[in-house]
């Protein structure tokens, strides 16, 4: 039995109570999530997607017909359940297949990226001790898992872990020499595509001379929850809060009762909202020994500082769904934040965007001309969800494509410096496709002269041709053409619709 075993006894002696015990604003409520999850064995440790769709947990609930027969818990295996909006109800829970359960092992998922692609599960070794393990969705299928290489994983005992939103940290668990004391919170971060970096001790801040476990990364990138037996806990394992800013955890907070009692509560996860959180509780009137419950915190006015961002990407004339690479880049510094891929088979896509920059969202896959989209928040911007389809364009004469990253000087042609994560894509679309010419064109929306606007975004065309042929791209495939305010497509009576209609676009002239 490994330590996760040991620590799950999360019990509510109130059903509805004041989250923070000295503030009577917040309150909770909570929900059993029914047969359909539950059942009369241990339910625990839900995991699940930013949005709150998808869920893995926890469950020693018999599944062969030997285990049935004999009526005993049997070991370990991860279910998966969908959440139906329309109907308010979760799907009745299946089991993934051996090449995540696999036989004779405890499994136990601890980790759901933010879409729900990836995920990071716990497998116990004949040792004694236990590592982390990965696990991609490719198309309807769960990969084999594949056990996390060092400095993630040591001979020691990894009990649990997270993603960052962006995929490039994941936090765990684990006892190893130089920690606070006991079970610590470690880090460990790479760059896109890169190898993992050393494992680095959250500090004393976070971590205690007990041990600590359970940790969780909100997708807002900042608010870190987690269990401890330290800071002062009311008894046993305690949900804590901590907030990363500018690089530094503030005091860890604790959630107070209900969600804390004098037992062991561990593992607390919390969709994007803010408001819908999923815990393991042995409370009476449950279905069996643990069941795993929705926590519901209302009268929360704003929510988190993020934008989900989520929808389909699509061939546009088949409507098929495509899978394709998308990249998210900070446009004022060019970085790329990070990469994620559409589902091969949905389409589907989400990703969190933390409030205060202005994103650079890029979709491509192979023998399709790449798609962008501009998302840009403020830094005080509350928690929004926005549903955005990416229609792909097969890469044909003819073909037209916005670039929506593409920025200019008010008034004038001089490409601002946030245009250039954009225009070296399509530079690099040149260079990989050499015998394509394309029309870089500029449109206007329809105030002013026709005379200025024509002048105006003839000059701004110009200008990302003169990009390209200074990056190398001979000035024979590119075509510089300003149309002023006579090609609109959407409305010039309203700020919106201006906005779309002020354009950059290329047509692909010959392949």
């Amino acid at each position: 039995m490994h330590t996760r075993n040991l620590i799950l006894f999360l019990f509510f002696h109130v059903i509805s109570q004041p989250l923070f015990a000295q503030d009577d604003s917040i309150k909770t409520e909570l929900k059993n999530l029914g047969p359909n999850v539950n059942s009369a064995f241990r339910d625990f440790a839900p995991v699940i997607s930013a949005d709150g769709a998808l869920m893995m947990f926890t469950s020693r609930r018999p599944l062969t017909e030997k285990e049935i027969k004999s009526g005993e818990q049997a070991t370990e295996r991860i279910y998966l359940t969908r959440f139906d909006k329309a109907t308010e109800t979760w799907s009745k829970a299946e089991a993934l297949p051996i090449t995540v359960n696999e036989k004779g092992r405890n499994n136990s998922a601890i980790a759901l990226s933010n879409d729900g692609q990836k995920m990071l599960l716990y497998r116990d070794d004949d040792k004694g001790n236990g590592d982390i393990y990965e696990s991609v969705l490719k198309g309807t299928e769960w990969s084999k898992a594949e056990k996390l290489p060092s400095p993630i994983n040591t001979p020691n005992h990894e009990s649990s872990a997270a993603y960052s939103p962006d995929g490039n940290t994941i936090y765990l668990v684990s006892k190893r020499d130089s920690g606070q004391g006991g079970r610590d919170i470690w880090m460990c971060t790479r760059k896109p595509g890169a190898p993992w970096g050393s494992a680095i001790n959250l500090g004393s801040v976070i971590n205690t001379i007990f041990d600590e476990e359970g940790v969780f990364m909100h997708p807002d990138g900042q608010t870190l929850y987690f269990s401890s037996m330290g800071h002062g806990s009311m008894g046993g394992y305690d949900v804590f809060k901590s907030v990363l800013t500018n690089g530094t955890w503030s005091a860890p907070e604790n959630l107070g009762p209900p969600l804390n009692s004098v037992t062991n509560d561990v593992f607390f996860v919390l969709e994007a909202n803010g408001r819908n959180g999923y815990v393991t509780s042995a409370t009476t009137g449950g279905s069996g020994q643990e069941d795993i419950y929705r926590i519901v915190f209302t009268k929360i006015d704003k929510g988190p500082r993020l934008t989900l961002l989520k929808g389909i990407v699509y061939d546009e004339k088949t409507k098929e769904p495509v899978g394709a690479k998308l990249q998210i880049t900070d446009n004022a510094t060019g970085q790329l934040i990070t990469e994620i891929s559409s589902n091969s088979a949905s389409g589907e896509y989400l990703v969190s965007l933390p409030a205060g920059k202005n994103y650079g969202i890029n979709a491509e896959a192979q023998g399709y001309l790449f798609y962008s989209i501009n998302v840009s928040m403020e830094d005080t911007a509350n928690y929004t969800e926005k549903e955005q389809d990416i229609p792909l364009k097969k890469l044909e004469v003819g073909t037209k494509i916005v670039l929506n990253n593409i920025f200019y000087d008010f008034d004038k042609s001089t490409l601002r410096s946030e245009s250039k994560t954009e225009l070296d894509r399509l530079n690099d679309l040149l260079n990989k496709n050499p015998t394509m010419s394309i029309e870089l064109s500029s449109h206007t929306d329809g105030l002013g002269s026709e005379e200025y606007n024509i002048r105006l975004s003839q000059a701004r065309a110009q200008s990302v041709v003169d990009y390209l042929t200074k990056k190398g791209i001979s000035s024979d495939r590119l075509t510089a053409k300003g149309y002023g305010k006579s090609q609109p497509i959407a409305t010039n009576a309203t700020a919106e619709g201006r906005q779309l209609n002020r354009r950059t676009e290329f047509k692909v002239l010959s392949k």
